[in-house]
């Protein structure tokens, strides 16, 4: 095995890194073109989320090639027909990006400036490669972060003091509008109830002494509804260093009951009184409870809830619970 001599580490740790620069690859860049003692280096990238190519320079201004280009072959100025006949250029595709490398200077760069950037090419896949596991994963990850947005679920990590570790922007925005739970001094997470905090503190200090206790749900409010499970920290990269020994994990309704009813009113034509029943089902109450909710006997709410059961689709309350809080009212 051949250990890199200092000048192929001191580009390629700058390639490899570079992609998490703003601009990116300029470091590499700006030591490419000292390397090859060229007037000018740039990189023109295409695909990976990017509607149009993206071209990124170092020096003076370097004519990126269109044309086509067969990959991993360095070409010159004078094959590729540009108006700078002083340019060398290769090209690499990965996955569903390509980035085509050039370097201009005059005299025209020679032979070695041509094996430099052949050696390149496979570090060059391989950092193209990363970066579009990267664009693809923040893809995914921007549409799972807008879904839980509209959910409105929100994660915080604590550590066995209750303190915040770390916690995502929809947290973020929820511990910031709703008073059932709040960021306090030193950063500990204090819901507005003091038995709950008492409880939420027993159960962060039991997790951070036995990692399989059991996950436990709290009710933070009924109105708005606002429900936070707390779990022990099993995801690694939550966890702050090894400091957070609890996740979090907080659902805040956005709209008030009176609201929910009437959406369920506009999706499934459900009367209001058939509304304000099923809502109370769909949090959990039986039958006879939520008729002494709402006033109602237990005959009138059995007569309501078949009427519910037929216009929401369900085929009991187990049903109705997943169609009403995981369907398309949990996005409203």
């Amino acid at each position: 095995m051949r250990i890199p001599n200092l000048g192929e580490t001191d580009l390629l740790v700058p390639l490899h890194s570079g992609m998490f620069e703003q601009p990116m690859w300029q470091t590499f860049m700006r030591r490419l073109r000292g390397v090859c003692a060229a007037e000018g280096v740039a990189i023109m990238l295409a695909g990976s989320g990017e509607r149009h190519e993206v071209v990124l320079r170092e020096g003076a201004g370097v004519a990126v090639p269109d044309k086509a280009m067969r990959e991993a072959r360095v070409y010159t100025g004078d094959e590729l027909q540009v108006a700078e006949s002083g340019l060398r250029a290769v090209r690499v595709g990965a996955a569903d990006a390509m980035v085509t490398l050039a370097v201009s200077g005059s005299p025209a760069p020679g032979a070695e400036i041509a094996s430099l950037l052949s050696a390149l090419v496979p570090h060059l896949r391989v950092a193209l490669q990363v970066l579009s596991t990267i664009e693809r994963e923040r893809g995914r990850a921007s549409a799972s972060a807008e879904a839980f947005r509209r959910m409105n679920f929100g994660w915080i990590a604590l550590d066995e003091r209750c303190r915040i570790v770390e916690l995502d922007a929809q947290a973020e925005r929820l511990l910031e509008r709703m008073g059932a739970l709040r960021r306090g001094p030193y950063d500990r997470l204090v819901p507005a109830q003091p038995a709950i905090d008492r409880q939420l503190t027993g159960l962060v200090k039991a997790m951070a002494q036995d990692r399989r206790h059991r996950p436990r749900a709290i009710n933070l409010s009924q109105d708005p509804w606002v429900d936070i499970l707390v779990a022990p920290m099993r995801v690694d990269t939550l966890a702050g260093g090894g400091r957070a020994v609890a996740a979090v994990y907080l659902r805040g309704d956005r709209s008030s009951i009176a609201d929910r009813h009437e959406q369920l009113v506009d999706l499934f034509g459900l009367t209001p009184a058939e509304a304000r029943l099923a809502w109370s089902l769909a949090q959990g109450l039986s039958i006879a409870e939520a008729a002494d909710a709402h006033g109602l006997t237990t005959e009138t709410a059995r007569y309501y809830s078949k009427r519910i059961y037929a216009k929401t689709g369900a085929r009991g309350q187990v049903d109705l619970v997943r169609n009403i809080l995981t369907g398309v009212l949990a996005l409203a």
